[in-house]
């Protein structure tokens, strides 16, 4: 019997599949590009909304730091509630677009490496076409409640977070500031906050593949993938780390790829500095998608593929020409003494 590496199979389910990667790519990618279209059309929207006077454009152009700042501070004020309230329906309008394209980018590929490790293990699906389609329209419905609930984790940890903050700063008064021990308290409730995002955002990403492979709403997805993970733990983990140190492997490289471009940026021109940092950011972000597919489907590994696959053996015909144990067992003589448990019984008889 020979193992199945649930990380190697990611990776070759990875290279043999890469229209999952540009799957991944296109929603992802899509879905940035329009994050930042948004973030500057909003940000000339807002410049084209503040009153700039002549007594301002004059105290601007003397470029003198204390008239400069007189001026700034006239032209933005007032204006930080239609900061806060684009903010909050940016925020809003990319929350919901990204829940709906990351329900279908994650159903298709999901339901793709699903198709493919059942060819792996040789299993032909007959179940009919209405209960699959039936499936995935409740599959659907289940990935937009577990996408919906990534966001709800991340508000509440944004909001914790300022929660830690005023918590920490009751320590400091005006009477007596004490920043230093507000900020040393800060630390650790940052911390177990940046702890247990990321780790139910993980689980909520997992339940996804359930809510897939077993039509199962949001919270039976979610108790399936705790499950999962209680019972696959150390395959999970192998999973994990591998993949996560070739994902710090392609930072490292990345970094160091761009840090080139930027110290000839004195002597090269600075639009070729410009395009070379934005390729490398390219290739780098297309990188972690295909090592997120490999993650995935590493997953996806564990959970479909039987912990061993069976070897090409050739025992039977080593036992008996027709494979037959039984036969092979009718043709020893169990009287020979050279076959008994008794010592010596050969040399006595």
């Amino acid at each position: 019997m020979s193992q199945v590496s649930p990380t190697l199979e990611g990776f070759r389910a990875a290279f043999r599949r890469p229209a999952l990667t540009f799957a991944e790519i296109a929603w992802r990618w899509t879905l940035g590009a329009t994050a930042w279209a948004l973030l500057l059309f909003s940000f000339f929207e807002y410049l084209n909304t503040l009153p700039v006077t002549h007594a301002d454009a004059t105290l601007l152009s003397t470029r003198h730091p204390a008239l400069v700042g007189r001026a700034l501070t006239h032209i933005l004020r007032g204006s930080l509630n239609r900061v806060v309230l684009a903010a909050l329906l940016g925020a809003l309008a990319l929350s919901l677009l990204w829940i709906v394209a990351a329900s279908i980018g994650r159903a298709a590929t999901v339901r793709a490496l699903l198709d493919y490790f059942a060819g792996r293990r040789n299993v032909a699906d007959d179940s009919s076409a209405e209960a699959s389609e039936k499936a995935d329209s409740l599959s659907l419905r289940s990935l937009v409640g577990l996408h919906f609930l990534r966001v709800a984790t991340v508000l509440a940890a944004l909001l914790a977070l300022v929660g830690a903050a005023i918590l920490a700063g009751f320590v400091s008064s005006e009477a007596k500031p004490q920043p230093g021990l507000a900020f040393i308290l800060f630390l650790p409730l940052a911390g177990l906050i940046f702890i247990a995002w990321p780790m139910l955002n993980w689980v909520l990403s997992l339940a996804c593949v359930f809510s897939i492979r077993d039509g199962e709403d949001a919270l039976g997805a979610l108790a399936a993938a705790v499950t999962f993970f209680r019972e696959r733990l150390g395959a999970i983990l192998a999973v994990s780390t591998w993949t996560g140190l070739a994902h710090f492997v392609a930072f490292s490289i990345a970094t160091t790829a761009v840090s080139l471009p930027l110290s000839l940026i004195q002597f090269a021109p600075s639009r070729l500095v410009i395009a070379c940092i934005l390729l490398v950011t390219l290739a780098y972000f297309a990188v972690a998608d295909w090592l997120y597919i490999a993650r995935l489907a590493g997953y996806v590994c564990i959970a479909e593929m039987p912990q061993t696959l069976p070897a090409a053996a050739s025992l039977p015909s080593a036992t008996s020409p027709t494979g037959n144990v039984a036969s092979l067992e009718t043709a020893i003589d169990r009287d020979e003494p050279i076959l008994s448990d008794v010592p010596n019984l050969a040399v006595e008889t």
